[in-house]
C-alpha cells in the first residue's frame, strides 16, 4: 500500500510537471499569436482604406460627365450623329428646297380665290335706290305724282331686273357699296350684270331714259336737278359704256378689272374712272395704276364720247390728260373722236354734207363721157 501511495504521489508529481510544461509552452506561443493577429488586423485596415479610396475615386470619376452635343438624325432607317453646324446647314437646305417646291406646286392666287369663293355666303343682289326713294318730287300732269310712280314701275319691271344695269347701282345703291367691300360679293354682282344681253338691254334703257325726262313724267324734276331723277337718267344713258367697262377682265388673272379696282385699298384711284360716264370728274389727287385694264377702259370711254350728249363727252378729256401725266403720252388718246349726228344711230359715223352726192355723180358722168 505504501508502494501504491508512492506511485500515486509520483504520478501526481509527473502530472503537475506536464501541466507546468504545457503552460510554459503556451505562454511562449501566445506572443507570437498576438503578433500575427496584430499583423492581420493592420493588413485588413490597410486594405479597407485602399478600397475606400478606390471607391471615392470611382465616384469622383463618375461625377465628371462627357456630354455628346451632336444631334441624332434618322436617315435611311438608322440614326446618324451630326454636329450642330452640319445639322443647321442641312436644315437650311431642306427649308429652301421645301419653299421652292411649295411655290411651284401651289399657285397662291388660284387657291386664295377659290377659298374665298367657297366661303362666301349666298346673299341677294344689290338693287338701285335701296336706301331711300323718298324725295321732293314735283306733281306734274294730274297731280298724282307721275315721276315717283314711273320710277317705282321700272324698278319692278322684269325687263329692267333682267338687264340688271350696274350703271344704275354705282351712285344709288347702299347694298352695292357694301358688296364692293368683298371680292367675292362684287364678282357675283358683276356676273349677274354681265350675263345680260347688252344688245337688247341697251336700246331698252335708252328708251327708258328718254321717257324718264319726258315733261309728263320726270321732266320737271330733271330740270330742277332732283338727285334721284338725275342719277337714274345718267345710269340709264351710260349703260352701254359702263357695261363694256365693268365686264372687262384682266388678261393675266381672268378677274374683273372693276372688281380688282374697287377692292384694292392700297391704290384705289383706278375705281374713280368708272364714274366718268356718270358726269363725275377725276380727282386731281388720283394716282392711277397704268395697267391693261385702265388702258382698255379709257379706250371704251373715248369711243363713247363720240355721242356728245353723253356725260362722258365732258369728263373724258381732262381725265385722259391726267392719265397721260402718269402713264405717258402714248398710253391713252386724249382727244374726242368725231362726233356722231344726233339723228344717227349710236356709234354710226358722221354723214357728209348733202351737196357732196350730186358733185360725185357729176364727176362720174363727165369721166364716163370722156
Amino acid at each position: 500500500m505504501a508502494s501504491a501511495l508512492i506511485s500515486a504521489s509520483q504520478g501526481g508529481r509527473r502530472t503537475q510537471h506536464i501541466a507546468k510544461d504545457s503552460s510554459h509552452v503556451l505562454s511562449r506561443r501566445r506572443p507570437r499569436l498576438q503578433q500575427w493577429l496584430a499583423l492581420f488586423l493592420t493588413l485588413l485596415s490597410f486594405l479597407s482604406v485602399a478600397n475606400a479610396a478606390s471607391i471615392t475615386a470611382d465616384i469622383a470619376a463618375t461625377e465628371t460627365l462627357l456630354v455628346d452635343q451632336r444631334i441624332p438624325i434618322l436617315e435611311d432607317g438608322g440614326w446618324t450623329m451630326l454636329s450642330q453646324e452640319e445639322h443647321e446647314l442641312r436644315r437650311h437646305k431642306r427649308a429652301a428646297s421645301e419653299s421652292v417646291t411649295t411655290t411651284i406646286k401651289v399657285p397662291v392666287t388660284t387657291i386664295t380665290q377659290q377659298t374665298r369663293a367657297n366661303a362666301a355666303p349666298a346673299s341677294p343682289l344689290p338693287s338701285p335706290f335701296d336706301s331711300n326713294l323718298a324725295s321732293n318730287f314735283s306733281r306734274n300732269g294730274d297731280g298724282n305724282g307721275a315721276c315717283p310712280s314711273f320710277i317705282n314701275a321700272f324698278l319692278t319691271d322684269p325687263t329692267f331686273k333682267q338687264c340688271y344695269p350696274i350703271s344704275t347701282l354705282l351712285q344709288t345703291s347702299r347694298s352695292f357699296f357694301e358688296a364692293s367691300k368683298s371680292l367675292v360679293s362684287i364678282t357675283q354682282v358683276l356676273d349677274a350684270s354681265c350675263s345680260a344681253n347688252v344688245t337688247t338691254c341697251s336700246p331698252y334703257l335708252k328708251t327708258l331714259a328718254k321717257r324718264l325726262i319726258d315733261p309728263d313724267v320726270c321732266g320737271t324734276d330733271y330740270q330742277l336737278r332732283n338727285s334721284i331723277v338725275v342719277q337714274a337718267y345718267l345710269g340709264m344713258s351710260a349703260y352701254e359704256s359702263l357695261y363694256q367697262a365693268t365686264c372687262l377682265k384682266d388678261p393675266e388673272t381672268s378677274m374683273y378689272c372693276y372688281a380688282n379696282a374697287v377692292t384694292n385699298l392700297s391704290t384705289p384711284s383706278n375705281v374713280y374712272f368708272y364714274y366718268l360716264p356718270l358726269n363725275m370728274t377725276l380727282p386731281r389727287s388720283s394716282t392711277p395704276t397704268c395697267n391693261t385694264c385702265l388702258q382698255r377702259t379709257m379706250a371704251i370711254f373715248q369711243a363713247a364720247s363720240a355721242n356728245r350728249k353723253l356725260a362722258i363727252a365732258d369728263t373724258y378729256v381732262p381725265a385722259a390728260q391726267q392719265v397721260e401725266a402718269f402713264c405717258g403720252p402714248e398710253f391713252v388718246n386724249d382727244t374726242l373722236p368725231v362726233a356722231i349726228v344726233a339723228n344717227a344711230a349710236p356709234g354710226s359715223p358722221r354723214q357728209g354734207p348733202s351737196w357732196l352726192i350730186p358733185v360725185i355723180l357729176l364727176v362720174a358722168a363727165v369721166h364716163w363721157l370722156l
